[in-house]
């Protein structure tokens, strides 16, 4: 082909198309109704059952609405399942304006503190201007939630409602983001006039008492003490004054959030398995523990998930939920959506290229409340519980394709136990960083 496209090759392009009866009911399907929904194939619905031989029971589905507290929703979920089963609750839910409060308190602190850190990077660097292209969005990761419970703890949901803002903050961060960029400004400006870091660090301290009068006007003040009050199956009232966020967390979740750990799968050159990675400039309070992952193969990351729910417990989990997705039915199948054969072309990226070359990372999490086993033992379909509400799906939850999960599930988090002693012992080496921008460093949204 030669450099340019000549009206030549468009005719050739013209005819060979024209002459292509599949190809012209692709386009009259695909004009009329979409690609989606002109590539679904029927048969993923009937592969993909909602029937699992390892089925957990969670509370009512819950839906973080328009914000990206995937995360949060997901890692909540999990706590609250063990607070309904020690309770004997038919359902409960915790407060995910709470945690959202301090997750964006402690990212513009966390910001600001990276701004100090970059002084002498000029400011059209890549390091820079990443930092000042998403100052403190909703996203997040697993260690981001641990910060979080470790310093706040967590509260019911009707200690801290939602507000308008909380279930859809948009509008609260595009001006907190343009409030932090003119922080950012101010300090790099007197940094460069000559001020002192001491200096800055004071000038800091009056920023952030504007963000978080922001919160406060958005979100409502966070509670310092509140009372439990809630009524079992057996209807039994339970009431419990004067609890705070830390008192509540120890007393009614009591896990030790180190006990819980992130695993990875990256099957990228960079990235050998068997290490642990941290990711440069990620986090969301400054004296907290860094994000921290273990790279290992898929099928280590299935068996640490179903080793967990075989005792009962629900598994947090992120993957990239776009890809091969039907959203209304709540199917996530590789041959769900059949865009190679409506367009008559093939996508062959594999795991690892699709992560190399920008197509593909972690977008989302969600809580795995199921597996389907055969019978020697192997994972056909996972039970997904969402946060996007019960219309979505099967009552709220999503059923995924083991094919799938292989593709696209990019990390799960389990208690460290159902880890063997060798992949212990990896978990304590010192992890290699990783650039702020690597895909293992996206957010869960």
């Amino acid at each position: 082909m030669d450099k340019n496209i000549t009206l030549d090759q468009l005719e050739q392009y013209r005819k060979a198309f024209a002459g292509d009866a599949a190809k012209n009911v692709a386009l009259r399907a695909c004009t009329a109704n979409g690609v989606v929904k002109s590539a679904i194939d029927p048969g993923a619905a009937r592969k993909n059952r909602h029937q699992y031989s390892i089925c957990l029971e969670q509370g009512k589905i819950t839906n973080q609405k328009q914000t990206g507290r995937c995360w949060m929703f997901a890692a909540l979920n999990t706590m609250r399942f063990d607070i309904i089963k020690k309770l004997n609750l038919d359902t409960f839910e915790l407060s995910q304006n709470y945690t959202l409060f301090y997750d964006k308190l402690e990212k513009s602190n966390y910001f600001l503190e990276n701004i100090l850190a970059t002084l002498e990077e000029p400011t059209a660097g890549r390091l820079v201007a990443h930092l000042l292209q998403d100052p403190l969005g909703d996203g997040g990761q697993w260690d981001m939630l641990c910060n979080l419970v470790n310093k706040y703890g967590v509260a019911p949901k009707d200690a801290m409602p939602e507000t308008a803002v909380s279930s859809s903050t948009r509008e609260m961060t595009r001006y907190m983001t343009k409030k932090l960029r003119e922080c950012a400004c101010v300090l790099r400006e007197g940094h460069a006039a000559g001020k002192s870091i001491e200096a800055l660090r004071g000038e800091k301290e009056g920023m952030m008492q504007d963000i978080y009068n922001i919160l406060c006007i958005c979100l409502g003040t966070p509670p310092q003490a509140f009372t439990l009050e809630v009524r079992t199956k057996d209807k039994e009232f339970i009431r419990e004054e004067n609890l705070t966020g830390q008192a509540f967390f120890k007393k009614y979740v009591g896990w030790n959030m180190d006990d819980y750990v992130s695993l990875i799968n990256a099957p990228t050159a960079d990235k050998p398995y068997y290490r642990t990675y941290t990711v440069k400039m990620l986090g969301n309070i400054t004296e907290g523990r860094p994000v921290k992952y273990l790279n290992l193969p898929i099928e280590e990351l299935k068996a640490a998930a179903i080793a967990q729910m075989q005792d009962g417990k629900p598994v947090w989990f992120g993957c990239d939920v776009g890809q091969s997705s039907i959203r209304d039915s709540g199917i996530m199948d590789l041959g769900a959506i059949r865009a190679d054969e409506l367009f008559g072309t093939k996508f062959g990226m594999n795991k690892a290229q699709r992560l190399d070359y920008g197509d593909s990372l972690m977008t989302h999490a969600m809580v795995f409340q199921g597996v389907n086993l055969d019978e020697k033992g192997n994972p056909t379909r996972w039970r997904v519980e969402n946060s996007w509400g019960k219309e979505p799906g099967d009552e709220g939850y999503y059923v995924m394709s083991d094919e799938w999960f292989s593709e696209y599930t990019y990390q799960v988090v389990v208690h460290k136990k159902y880890l063997s002693e060798e992949r212990q012992s990896q978990l304590a080496q010192p992890p290699i960083p990783l650039e702020p921008w690597d895909p293992m460093g996206s957010l869960a949204l």
